[in-house]
């Protein structure tokens, strides 16, 4: 016999089902796709005078992800920031499913914004079509930084600016990359956040990494989930660490790869002004 009763519970377990559905979607896409700027001020003695206030923007880990037509939203954010240069530390393209268009479509708008800096991440490394990248790159002026060091002028003052390729050491060939350590005031780019303890040993003052993914699950109070070559609770995801006289910043990525969604945890641009101090 048929039950009105009945019928109208099935119906609203349905709609209850149906918004916590919708709740639930429109949560996990303002997770994974609304960017967020995180800002910081470094101060240190060894700044010369000509370079405080100098705004370098990190962008990282992009994975190939596209925010906007054309990267529309992250040229944007790029433009409304107006760093001094742009720092990248790795994985623009996924090894898995590569899409080159997606990186050169922000990089091509970048690099008329600012300087562009680049070293490789694992999956430039692990990408059968890293050296296609890399073409592309050059074409558009990016300087990749591999091994290399380079000094910034400003007003007659210097600072060096060096970068390592991605690996889980620091290799012998890329020792001279440190020379400058210790003597000016010295910026490094590296993918990997987890060799902290080398990048102090070198006498690097400030290191831009990524790779963490910020832990891709983000569990309030108790930090990110998992990051490769960190396992379960990594120690280095987002934000400031200090070691001896090494300061890193490691910055939450934009986009992402194995894991597909990031909870409490949204893309990151992050901003770094120099002060001298």
């Amino acid at each position: 016999m048929y039950k009105a009763g009945s019928s109208r519970k099935w119906i609203t377990k349905a709609i209850v089902l149906l918004f916590i559905f919708i709740v639930l979607g429109a949560f996990f896409y303002w997770q994974n796709n609304d960017v967020v700027v995180t800002q910081y001020d470094y101060t240190s003695t060894e700044i010369p005078d000509e370079f405080d206030g100098f705004r370098i923007l990190q962008v990282s880990d992009l994975h190939n992800k596209e925010f906007g037509k054309d990267q529309e939203v992250l040229v944007s954010l790029t433009k409304a920031i107006a760093p001094d240069i742009i720092v990248v530390t790795g994985d623009l393209i996924d090894s898995n499913h590569t899409d080159i268009k997606a990186a050169i479509d922000y990089i091509s708008q970048a690099v008329l914004i600012a300087p562009v800096y680049f070293v490789t991440g694992n999956h430039e490394i692990w990408s059968e079509q890293y050296t296609v990248l890399a073409v592309e790159l050059v074409k558009y002026g990016v300087i990749i930084l591999d091994n290399k060091s380079i000094i910034l002028t400003r007003n007659g003052a210097e600072i060096s600016l060096i970068g390592l390729p991605d690996g889980d050491v620091i290799s012998k060939e890329s020792e001279t990359v440190f020379d400058f350590a210790g003597k000016i005031f010295c910026i490094l780019l590296s993918h990997r956040p987890e060799l902290l303890n080398e990048y102090a040993q070198k006498e690097v003052d400030l290191v831009f990494a990524g790779h963490a993914h910020g832990g891709q699950i983000r569990i309030p109070f108790l930090g990110g989930l998992f990051a490769p070559n960190q396992g379960l609770f990594p120690k280095y995801t987002s934000g400031i660490y200090t070691q001896a006289d090494t300061t890193m910043v490691v910055s939450r990525g934009l986009g992402n790869s194995v894991i597909p969604v990031r909870v409490f945890n949204r893309p990151e641009l992050v901003v770094v002004s120099l002060r001298e101090g």
